[in-house]
């Protein structure tokens, strides 16, 4: 039951779902609210392990814009049968020649979900990789190129293009065998390859070292009063002339932050965390060192342990 508002009794009654005519009641004087609801939950639950090779499902997956069909194909099942194994290999082949156009599709649409399930990626994400590698493969240039590099290069420009940016690091740790080095190139080759055929450059976002930050606090297990105090840091350090990445900013804010801290963070850890090398967050936190009092919130530390701070 739930409350809804009833116009016949001109105040919030308890309502009465009826399953078997899809009819939405008023409790108290019996008015059909709403009529023909239409359940769009599952027909039925499916248990794999025990149907055996009985599935009950009568329906396919979601519409997919990005296929020829809409992903809406029909599956030819096999008889049993001699006769039956004859046709079945028949008609398969005929059904494999037509479907081969987006089979590719297909397959490259299961690897770009599958690394933006690993990296936790929202539904947008996936569908914006998804449209960068039809259109690029609409080029005819995927031919001769590494394909994983490809379809992770797709997912490193649409988590630009969405403002949830990743590192290199991250999109190659799950990428099946491309390098950095191989997703950089392929990266800057569809870039190129749009602006050709645009004619214009492709967006793909600024990034900022908030970006990254959240994340890596979290990684490193920094306490709320940290994470804020770095937040800080990180958006006044914007209005410096600090001629550093991103992500190496967000390193050296990090390491900063947690050396005026209890919990004192090793440079080590944070290179294995933001990806970053001990050599640029040195670099970076050299750079950032003499603006500590400006950066660093006075809630967090005070002037005395600013002056503490040195070099790493």
């Amino acid at each position: 039951m739930a409350d809804d508002f009833c116009p016949d009794c001109k105040r919030a009654t308890e309502e009465v779902f009826d399953h078997s005519s899809g009819d939405t009641v008023c409790s108290e004087c019996g008015l059909v609210l709403e009529a023909h609801f239409i359940d769009e939950t599952s027909e039925w639950r499916t248990f794999a392990n025990e149907s055996g090779a009985n599935d009950p499902v009568r329906v396919g997956g979601p519409a997919n814009p990005f296929l020829s069909d809409g992903g809406l194909c029909t599956v030819i099942s096999k008889p049993k049968g001699a006769q039956g194994d004859f046709l079945s290999s028949s008609l398969g082949r005929c059904h494999n020649r037509a479907s081969s156009s987006d089979r590719s599709l297909i397959l490259a649409f299961k690897t770009i979900a599958t690394m933006a399930d690993r990296l936790g990626l929202v539904a947008t994400i996936k569908d914006r990789a998804n449209e960068i590698y039809k259109k690029f493969e609409h080029l005819k240039s995927v031919r001769g190129r590494n394909q994983e590099a490809i379809l992770a290069a797709c997912l490193y420009i649409a988590c630009r293009q969405e403002d949830k940016p990743r590192t290199v690091k991250e999109i190659c740790a799950v990428a099946n065998g491309a390098t950095r080095k191989d997703i950089g190139r392929a990266k800057e080759f569809i870039v190129k390859q749009f602006e050709v055929e645009m004619g214009k450059s492709m967006e793909m976002g600024t990034i900022n070292a908030g970006d990254f930050l959240r994340r890596f606090c979290s990684l490193l297990g920094m306490t709320n009063r940290e994470v804020k105090a770095a937040q800080e840091a990180v958006q006044k350090s914007d209005e410096l002339d600090i001629r550093r990445s991103p992500i190496s900013i967000a390193a050296a804010v990090i390491y900063m932050i947690t050396q005026l801290s209890d919990d004192k963070k090793q440079i080590k850890d944070i290179s294995l965390t933001t990806g970053v090398a001990e050599g640029t967050i040195r670099n970076a936190y050299k750079d950032l060192h003499p603006y500590a009092s400006r950066i660093i919130p006075t809630s967090f530390s005070k002037e005395d342990d600013l002056n503490k701070l040195c070099c790493p």
